[in-house]
């Protein structure tokens, strides 16, 4: 619901509200952005600022208005307001006021190509002016859990105007907080960081051309919030590449907080009658710690962002060629892997890199996609018909963005790729195509295109393997590019499921959400690093958009030895798939793969869709996953120490009244782990390294962690006691014997009376 009552703007759902009004000099006072309250509480809610601060700048003497000691929802620059701007112009200060408003059933279409969010909301538009005829509109939309918000400036004028800032929104909040960011690298992305808010300004920023894997564009404000309790706030943007946020408290108690495009090289002239249009940002809040304020974004990705098609759509489970063949393979060999894979519970199978020109290596042929024969002899379509022989749906990968030097495009159109003026510098030996010239948008969308529509494709990864140092003063409109290639390509072509890739999670964010419904968290799928990459992608990003595969160990990223079982584990929360070489398989890791998969598809609804939510546990984290009346908690331990106490599972989510049955999931030990212990339960002496127990290590798996029972509600809320750990005692098999890098799967299921 949107009102206007004299002056005063209410936007209010369930979840929040938010409350500003007109100054009686026309900016946007703001006074509320939190648990719902009515119009009337305005008064009440408005700052008083007494007789004011001495060394103010007066805007109006006669009632000693001062701009910067006051909450706005927009703040010009040079008008007495000494805090951050949202918007900078070359021609000097800004000062916008209301001129009108309007309410909108439904969203306001967004007129320069950029992505935003897409269902059922009311908008409310506000147009302000300054006397020299520029205008700026601020929208406000409000979805059932989130509000976003935009900014569009109009040049009235009757010369130029350079823009060189210009945020897509600002809101000024009372209290004293922390930031969190996603920070990292590649194979260390999204990791949490808590940075206390003062008065020097906390920046969180993205300069690489792209949303980064080393700042992701999401962050969250909050003040003594754990994860089921406290004031959080969460913000994000519709937006893929360089990104600004920014957060500084006053003299005053107050914080300014803001984002959008980077200002680094952002310079826009707008002649007269243009527009410059900001990307959509979403503004979030709850009062139920960091698991509310997630609740909130994802219910709003899940149903607002990701294309309408996958919406609440059933992920296929992946089996990928990269790790189990790189470069080096042929149709025969590829079969035979989706042959393995079909009979492993897989369901798409996709061709990664090597498939098109000479690429032989990742030194050439990027940029040239027609088929290698020499690989494909029956090209794409006789492949895809022998990989739907074996049950399994065919995905292709791509990296359309990049040239290798080594190519017959580079040869073609050397004047094609991203140039600074300078030597260009070459990253995985390739360059980035220039997407801000129409012809070379042209060549990815009939090349593309061409390829999809040869066999049938019905995934596709698209990655990116680099920054680039050329974007530069191109980086908006390289973005704008890409977003209209996507559009071309899988506008037309609905039913393809796109996963976006970036090195991993270089480009994770909620415009490429808008094209396509998951996206590659990480070239590191070692799943103890993933417990904090998905992990911290989880405060904003709903699970149903993490590509999360089971690979092999010891992991190429770590070098870490981790239990079949935990990668699994680990990986269901996510869109499961596998990238490892089948045939190395022994006989018991086949078992528990099918049973990976059995589980998976049984509960993917749930794993998938369900309503996530984070808990801390001994030594270790808990994941849990609840969807109409089913709930799964997954517990993950790092290092197994000696004599570990007893330990307890709370799950959330449950009736207090209701009987549940809890269940762990099947899965077994591998024999061989235990070495030269297993003489202690063996009722003959076996050698450790001899014939007899490598046999029984790949045929024979010893039960672990079995457990059974039934509770209510209420203990399950309370914490129940979990089947103890290694003691240093023995073996039976409902102890949790895993040891390092151990993970256990408990689902709850109501039981009928």
């Amino acid at each position: 619901m949107i009102t206007c009552d004299n002056g005063v703007f209410l936007l209010k759902t369930d979840a929040f509200s938010a409350l500003f009004r007109v100054s009686p000099h026309g900016q946007l006072e703001h006074l509320h952005f939190g648990a719902p309250v009515e119009a009337s509480d305005a008064a009440a809610l408005a700052c008083k600022p007494g007789l004011g601060w001495g060394g103010a700048i007066a805007y109006d003497e006669s009632n000693g208005t001062c701009l910067d000691v006051l909450p706005w929802e927009w703040s010009g620059a040079g008008r007495g307001d000494f805090r951050e701007s949202p918007i900078c112009l070359e021609e000097g200060p800004t000062d916008f006021c209301y001129a009108a408003h309007r309410i909108h059933r439904g969203i306001v279409p967004m007129t320069t190509g950029l992505p935003q969010a897409r269902g059922e909301a009311e908008t409310l538009e506000i147009t302000l002016r300054q006397t020299d005829g520029l205008e700026l509109t601020l929208y406000w939309t409000l979805f059932g859990g989130v509000l976003t918000r935009r900014a569009v400036l109009k040049n009235g004028t009757a010369a130029p105007v350079h823009v060189t800032k210009l945020m897509s929104f600002c809101l000024d909040l009372p209290g004293c907080f922390t930031m969190t960011t996603l920070d990292g690298g590649w194979i260390a992305e999204a990791h949490r960081h808590d940075t206390p808010v003062g008065p020097a300004r906390v920046v969180n920023e993205s300069v690489t051309g792209f949303s980064s894997n080393r700042h992701n564009p999401g962050f969250l404000l909050w003040e003594d919030a754990g994860e089921d309790h406290g004031r959080v706030y969460g913000f994000n943007l519709v937006w893929s590449g360089n990104h600004y946020s920014a957060a500084q408290q006053s003299l005053q108690g107050l914080t300014r907080v803001m984002g959008g495009v980077s200002p680094d090289h952002f310079r826009r002239t707008l002649q007269p009658g243009e527009c410059l249009e900001t990307p959509e940002a979403v503004l979030a809040w709850s009062d139920k710690g960091f698991n509310g304020l997630s609740r909130q974004m994802h219910d709003f990705v899940n149903g607002h962002i990701v294309p309408p098609a996958w919406q609440y759509r059933e992920r296929p489970i992946v089996f990928n060629s990269w790790e189990g063949c790189g470069f080096d393979f042929t149709q025969n060999r590829l079969v035979e892997l989706a042959r393995q894979a079909a009979g492993l519970g897989c369901e798409l199978f996709v061709l990664d890199d090597g498939w098109f020109g000479r690429r032989k290596d990742d030194r050439a042929g990027l940029g040239d996609y027609w088929v290698n024969k020499k690989k494909l002899p029956e090209g794409l379509a006789g492949l895809a018909e022998k990989i739907r022989a074996q049950g399994l749906e065919f995905g292709l990968w791509f990296e359309p963005e990049a040239v290798n030097p080594d190519s017959d495009l580079y040869r073609a159109h050397p004047d094609w790729t991203l140039t600074d003026g300078l030597p260009p510098l070459l990253g995985r030996h390739e360059l980035l195509l220039d997407l801000t010239k129409p012809e070379v948008r042209d060549y990815i969308v009939e090349n593309v295109s061409a390829v999809l529509d040869s066999a049938p494709i019905s995934y596709v990864k698209w990655d990116m393997n680099r920054h680039s140092v050329a974007l530069g003063a191109k980086a908006y409109d390289y973005i704008l590019g890409l977003y209209e290639v996507l559009g071309r390509i899988f506008g037309p072509r609905p039913e393809i499921l796109l996963e976006s890739c970036s090195s991993g999670g270089n480009r994770f964010d909620l415009g490429m959400l808008c094209f396509g419904p998951q996206i590659w968290c990480s070239d590191d799928t070692d799943p103890i690093e993933r417990l904090d990459i998905q992990g911290g992608l989880s405060y904003l990003y709903p699970q149903s958009t993490f590509g999360a595969h089971v690979s092999a160990a010891p992991h190429a990223q770590t070098l870490r030895t981790t239990p079949l079982s935990t990668r699994g584990n680990v990986s269901f929360f996510g869109c499961l798939g596998y990238e490892l070489d089948l045939k190395n398989l022994l006989p018991v890791e086949e078992v528990e793969i099918r049973n990976q998969t059995e589980f998976y598809k049984a509960n993917r609804l749930c794993l998938q869709f369900g309503r996530f939510s984070r808990q801390s546990a001994a030594d270790g984290t808990v994941w849990q996953v609840s969807r109409e009346g089913k709930h799964i908690a997954g517990v993950f331990h790092r290092l197994q120490h000696a004599a570990p106490g007893y330990e307890g599972l709370r799950m959330t989510g449950l009736k207090p009244g209701a009987r549940y049955r809890v269940t762990s999931r099947l899965q077994k030990l591998r024999v061989g782990q235990f070495g030269g212990l297993v003489s202690h339960i063996s009722p003959i002496p076996i050698n450790p390294n001899g014939l007899l127990l490598r046999t029984a290590d790949r045929r024979y798996g010893m039960e672990d962690g079995q457990e059974q029972f039934t509770a209510s509600g209420a203990a399950l809320l309370s914490g129940v006691m979990l089947q103890p750990r290694f003691t240093g005692t023995g073996y039976d098999k409902t102890l949790r014997l895993q040891g390092d890098f151990s993970a256990y799967l408990y689902t709850a299921e109501e039981e009928t009376p």
